[in-house]
């Protein structure tokens, strides 16, 4: 593991010391409970007008879960294995936030004051979409939120096991419905199999049609508007801590589409990819059944990139589509529709909160951190920067292994504690560089 570059001293020793002292109060192994849907809480501590405003958003709700499914503790019980935090939310989200009020507290228990001023954000509906978030920040763009100075997220993982990381954007996101239709029951393959069209066929032919192999969108016109690759950003990839080998294994998969670092990650965070999710309607239960579905629904998304238009690609995905099923002849009806647009985001990483969270990452982990981007999308970074029109931090604190929305999610006590320091020092680069 990293350690310092040189011991803290002063006010930050202080900090760091009752950090170590009190981490077992910090992780509390608990024994549940059941609360209702929360609001959206805004909170606030401080008031100095010489003192930069530092607003937190993180979320507390999460993915299902049961222990069924393979988890090897309760998902939804806290539970330490080998310096391992287990449990549903520790990395996403619960644990970030717990640790920038853990920073918070600490100079509060030290009768320190606080070196800036802080507001949380703290919803309870991010992996539902967020719905109304983007309305009250606009409500309260003229009220809560406007001493805020820097808004900081810690909702994304760093790249490795063991190197820090910052984050400077992230891909944005179209979703896609394909329906095929013949009739809404279901048919018997006996009575009606060979003499008509079916709608699980012409779907299978659709979303074939929207990749290749090589993990290549197919459909034209796609990447048209996808921003070059400039020399700067280059040189940004090849300085990224990454074992490539290391980074298969974690992810357990035999063998990636890419063999270089500098190519996996361009094609992770700045070119778009396609997924197919699902289908619905389609006979998914253990055993056979003899069924031809009647009406079925493909499910695929766009992770978008700068500059690509969002309606420019739900008109292009539309297209092909229909060419590739004009093509099949089918007497079966097909409708496409997109349901959920989300934009792509990037930062100024020459902000003064991004040199403040390097320096902070030096002054507890003792090395530079990885300059990242997330291919996943984080919908309320760029609500935020649209809207308040103001500087947008990314720091996460959890490592490429934590599994989000997977089973067995952890977060290790040692990135919960040194992210704990680590929203401390912050607060003090933050206040030398206002």
């Amino acid at each position: 593991m990293f350690s310092p570059s040189s011991p803290p001293t002063g006010l930050l020793e202080k900090v760091f010391q009752y950090i170590d002292l009190h981490q077992d109060e910090f992780v509390q192994l608990p024994d549940g409970q059941s609360l209702p849907i929360p609001p959206i809480i805004l909170a606030e501590l401080g008031d100095d007008p010489k003192k930069p405003t530092v607003c937190f958003y993180g979320h507390l709700d999460v993915q299902p879960a049961r222990q069924e499914d393979g988890w090897v503790t309760d998902p939804h019980t806290l539970t330490e294995v080998d310096g391992k935090l287990y449990g549903r939310g520790t990395t996403d989200n619960k644990g970030p936030v717990l640790a920038w009020i853990n920073a918070v507290s600490t100079f509060r228990a030290l009768d320190e004051d606080l070196p800036v001023n802080v507001k949380f954000v703290i919803e309870g509906m991010e992996e539902a979409g967020s719905p109304a978030l983007e309305e009250l920040v606009q409500k309260e763009k003229a009220g809560f939120f406007s001493s805020v100075d820097y808004i900081v997220i810690s909702d994304n993982l760093w790249i490795s096991r063991r190197t820090p990381a910052l984050t400077y954007g992230t891909r944005g996101n179209s979703y896609f419905m394909v329906e095929v239709k013949c009739r809404d029951q279901d048919f018997h393959s006996g009575t009606f199999g060979g003499i008509l069209n079916e709608p699980m066929a012409d779907l299978v032919a659709l979303l074939g049609s929207l990749v290749d192999s090589s993990g290549r969108i197919l459909i034209p016109g796609i990447y048209d508007h996808v921003a070059p690759v400039t020399e700067e950003e280059k040189r940004t990839y090849e300085a990224i801590n990454l074992d490539l080998e290391e980074y298969r294994k974690s992810s357990q998969v035999k063998k990636f589409l890419f063999d270089t670092k500098e190519e996996l990650l361009m094609h992770l965070w700045r070119y778009p990819s396609l997924s197919i999710h699902g289908i619905e309607g389609a006979f998914h239960e253990p055993g056979a059944k003899t069924v031809i579905p009647g009406r079925v629904i493909g499910k695929f998304s766009i992770r978008l990139v700068p500059h690509m238009n969002m309606s420019v690609v739900e008109k292009q995905v539309k297209q092909h589509l229909d060419y590739i099923f004009s093509k099949r002849n089918s007497s079966n009806q097909m409708t496409v529709s997109m349901t959920l647009g989300l934009h792509p985001w990037t930062a100024n990483t020459r902000d003064n909160q991004y040199l403040a969270a390097k320096r902070a990452i030096k002054t507890v982990f003792g090395t530079e951190p990885d300059m990242i981007r997330d291919g996943s999308t984080i919908p309320i970074a760029k609500i935020f920067q649209d809207a308040i029109q103001k500087s947008m931090l990314m720091l996460p604190l959890g490592a490429v292994d934590d599994g989000e929305h997977s089973q067995n999610e952890k977060i290790n006590r040692w990135n919960y504690i040194e992210g704990s320091k680590l929203f401390a020092a912050f607060f003090l680069e933050m206040a030398k560089l206002h």
